[in-house]
């Protein structure tokens, strides 16, 4: 008591505060730097280091041995909190005697609740990038720094779980790249930061490597052909008339194609013919036909097309029957959406009705349907509309039979022989 009357506990006092205001600032520091190293944006990080800024690279270094620095920066918040908590604890109990414990747990909790936790991390976790550019160069240090201590309490950790039957490391699911990042779009897109056009043309992209030929090609009974034997005027007709700037041909059967008519190459040879399309050889116009796997991929395909440098290929199965046909542009179309030209067909077979409900041809992709109508019908099991009704039933469905799958009603329409050709869909929320 002697020392109070003397006036020197009140410097004591102050050199108190100010180490305790020193201890709930490195709190800060290291639980908004935790927040803020975990949540920075890698892509960002990744161009800044590419510009040059160093401390850009310091943040990737860290994010690289993520455990160890997030072991660092828990380290040295427990052991400033603890030595806060601990030196007010000893002066509170010299000043106010036995309350004075009572009276350290409350301010301090105070103290690191407000400012060194939620303070921090809601400053951190709202600025990231900044925050991490910020901190990373003070971080660095302190993780090399304890990275040998927290070497040794890694291995004590691995043993204790060893010993229980614990492999770290083990169990954990790990999404692929693909997966993440068209999980990362579709957030940002319900954030209202990437527009749904946008978001369609990224999954687009990377839906390449997952979709076949089969989900995007026009199918065989779809398909405008010329039968190669009719008279040279006729097929000329044909492909004046047609929409198509390339014509599979066939002989025999419909199935069996012998050959590809390509508008120009025809338009010349009835040229060279002084316009009598009697005088065209349709054999010798025609180029070979290109037959491509089912289950190949869109990415294969694409790139085949580019090395090709042709736009044009029938789709076969395994057993080499004609399935139908892919073009570039389909495949285009996966990523940009519909291409349509002054030569192409209106009928797009998606037709909304004034009361929220929509006729939909039964051969229209689930795919296109979704992109129109911003939907989202799976589309893992079957291509075609009518394909996902018929696969749900169990059973083709006749005309005027009702189902409700996926939050949607589907309603079938017309049914000629085994196929669904209309249907009318209808969101639950319309009804």
């Amino acid at each position: 008591m002697h020392g109070l009357e003397s006036g020197a506990p009140q410097v004591d006092i102050w050199t108190a505060v100010g180490i305790v205001i020193v201890c709930v600032f490195l709190s800060a520091v290291f639980a908004g730097s935790e927040t803020a190293l975990t949540a920075a944006s890698h892509a960002r990080m990744h161009s800044l280091e590419k510009e040059g800024d160093k401390r850009a690279a310091a943040v990737n270094r860290l994010l690289r041995q993520r455990n160890r620095m997030i072991a660092a920066l828990l380290l040295g918040g427990t052991l400033v909190n603890i030595g806060g908590s601990a030196f007010t604890t000893s002066v509170l109990v010299v000043v106010a005697g036995d309350n004075g414990a009572v009276y350290a747990t409350v301010i301090m909790t105070v103290l690191l609740l407000v400012f060194a936790e939620v303070l921090p991390k809601t400053l951190a976790i709202n600025h990231p990038d900044e925050t991490s550019l910020r901190v990373a160069k003070f971080i660095a240090p302190f993780v090399r720094v304890v990275g040998p201590l927290l070497a040794g309490v890694e291995y004590i950790v691995r043993t204790v779980l060893a010993l229980a039957g614990v492999e770290v490391g083990h169990g954990r699911t790990v999404r692929s790249p693909y997966d993440e990042l068209k999980s990362a779009v579709d957030i940002l897109h319900d954030e209202g930061n990437v527009e749904r056009a946008a978001r369609d043309m990224f999954g687009g992209v990377l839906d390449l490597q997952v979709l076949h030929v089969s989900d995007v090609m026009i199918h065989r009974t779809k398909m405008r052909t010329i039968d190669a034997d009719l008279p040279p005027a006729q097929i000329v007709r044909e492909v004046l008339s047609s929409p198509f700037t390339r014509m599979p041909l066939w002989r025999e059967r419909p199935d069996n194609f012998v050959g590809v008519l390509h508008s120009k190459d025809m338009l010349r040879a009835l040229n060279a013919a002084g316009g009598d399309a009697s005088k065209v050889n349709v054999d010798e116009v025609m180029f070979a036909p290109w037959f491509v796997p089912e289950a190949t991929t869109l990415e294969d395909q694409l790139e085949a097309f580019l090395k090709r440098k042709t736009h044009f290929a029938l789709v076969v199965d395994e057993y080499g029957e004609g399935m139908g046909l892919v073009t570039l542009e389909d495949i285009l179309e996966e990523i940009v959406g519909d291409i349509r030209d002054e030569h192409d067909l209106a009928v797009q077979g998606v037709r909304p009705q004034p009361d929220g409900s929509v006729l939909v041809d039964g051969a229209v992709p689930v795919r296109d349907l979704n992109r129109v109508m911003a939907w989202d019908l799976p589309d893992e099991e079957a291509t075609t509309i009518a394909g996902l009704v018929i696969h749900e039933a169990g059973a083709i469905p006749e005309a005027g039979q009702v189902f409700t799958y996926h939050g949607f009603r589907f309603e079938v329409m017309r049914k000629i022989r085994n196929r669904v050709t209309a249907l009318r869909v209808t969101p639950q929320q319309a009804i």
